[in-house]
């Protein structure tokens, strides 16, 4: 939790982090400053101490609201290091930031940056900062990183965030279904009242303002696949296609709050109509390891060993999967789930070789997504939902929705 943050930042002898990029769709600069419209910022929060926000002068309220100390750019007029500088603009923008960082307290130690922006101009610039003082030690991470093990651990707050979230896609899912069925059937096809083909693109662009209508976003887009590209994963589906019956559809949805907040992440597998035989019995055979692991889940333990047992459990049933294929694009070919949170995909992670430190703990908001994907067969099938680990170490769905396969339609 954000509570953990000076211990993690001392275990791994970091003294200070700064945070590049606007107040919105930026998880790490949401998570620290709570969000807002600030279309530039930087933050600077040294280990103990209360962070300080580097903001545009129009944008001054929104800065305030943060909480936090606040420091207009304007206070640091370009025009002045320009001068210091003699024209030259990269090292006016070093001697600039270096006066911020100073009076931010900041001009030596360790020091981790994060956010969302135009990489070369920052590369650029902190590169050259290092050389302008010498006492600072910039870094990144590939591994271990700092904010994304405070944000494995949520605090009930962003649980109730999430948990609406999910009230908000599952009302979506619902509206969706109650759509498709509510149209009629011509040629083993659902069709609109002029007797065209309802089209998967027609069925996202209502999905889309369904959850604008709810106040939610859609920034990274809706799955939605019939047929064969239901049988490849990530496959967002092909706008034309038609939405024909016996056929499954793989339905994976995961939007946010406004301004990037919390995500949810959900999946169903319906047929409209019927499902065929071999459907059917794709579809209990995920549908078994579905409640198997969901039944299996405790604290305490590493997210990864679910990974190894949904393996097994597919293989029992004769499928091959990653564990003794990793490049098997039939099968079981992804991992069992992720964490969620300001991020789709956050820690902890439950892939084959995720690190044995990602405890399911309480706090930590999981999902469960087995899927079997067999494209050339033309058909796929995954079921996903978001849990939380409770503080009685019970594992809760976050929004209970029905596992039914098939939808029946009017005809």
């Amino acid at each position: 939790m954000k509570s953990d943050l000076d211990a993690l930042m001392l275990a791994q002898n970091i003294d200070a982090l700064i945070v590049f990029g606007a107040g919105d769709h930026n998880p790490a600069m949401v998570y620290l400053t709570g969000g807002g419209h600030l279309t530039n910022a930087e933050l600077v929060i040294r280990r103990g101490h209360k962070g300080v926000l580097f903001h545009g002068a129009m944008e001054r309220e929104e800065a305030a609201r943060t909480g936090m100390e606040t420091r207009s750019f304007s206070q640091y007029p370009i025009a002045d290091y320009l001068a210091e500088a003699g024209g030259d603009r990269e090292k006016a923008d070093v001697l600039r930031h270096k006066k911020m960082y100073t009076d931010a307290g900041l001009s030596s130690g360790r020091v981790a940056i994060y956010g969302m922006t135009e990489l070369g101009f920052y590369y650029s610039l902190l590169t050259k900062l290092e050389k302008e003082m010498p006492g600072l030690e910039i870094i990144g991470y590939l591994e271990e990183d700092i904010l994304l093990h405070a944000m494995a651990s949520k605090s009930p707050d962003e649980i109730a965030r999430i948990r609406e979230m999910g009230k908000i896609t599952t009302r979506v899912v619902g509206r969706t279904a109650d759509y498709m069925t509510g149209h009629k059937v011509k040629n083993g096809m659902l069709v609109k009242a002029n007797g065209d083909p309802l089209t998967i693109g027609e069925v996202k662009g209502m999905i889309n303002l369904w959850l604008a209508e709810a106040g939610a976003e859609n920034p990274e887009g809706t799955i939605f696949a019939i047929g064969r590209d239901a049988g490849v994963p990530h496959s967002t589906g092909t706008a034309s296609d038609p939405l024909r019956l016996g056929q499954t559809i793989v339905y994976d949805i995961f939007p946010c709050e406004a301004q990037g907040g919390y995500f949810y992440d959900f999946t169903r597998t319906w047929c409209l109509g019927y499902a065929p035989d071999d459907v059917l019995k794709l579809y209990d055979d995920v549908h078994s390891v579905y409640t198997q692991i969901i039944s299996e889940l405790k604290v305490g333990t590493p997210f990864s060993d679910y990974q190894s047992r949904v393996c097994d459990l597919y293989e029992a049933q004769g499928h091959p999967t990653i564990k003794t294929n990793p490049a098997t694009e039939n099968g079981y070919v992804h991992s069992l789930g992720h964490g969620i949170g300001l991020r789709v995909h956050e820690r902890p992670t439950a892939g084959m070789k995720s690190p044995v430190l990602d405890l399911l703990k309480p706090g930590s908001v999981i999902t469960i997504e087995p899927g079997l994907y067999y494209p050339e067969k033309g058909m796929g099938v995954r079921l996903e939902d978001s849990l939380v680990v409770r503080n009685d170490g019970q594992f809760e769905i976050l929004a209970p929705y029905p596992l039914d396969l098939v939808l029946p339609v009017k005809g």
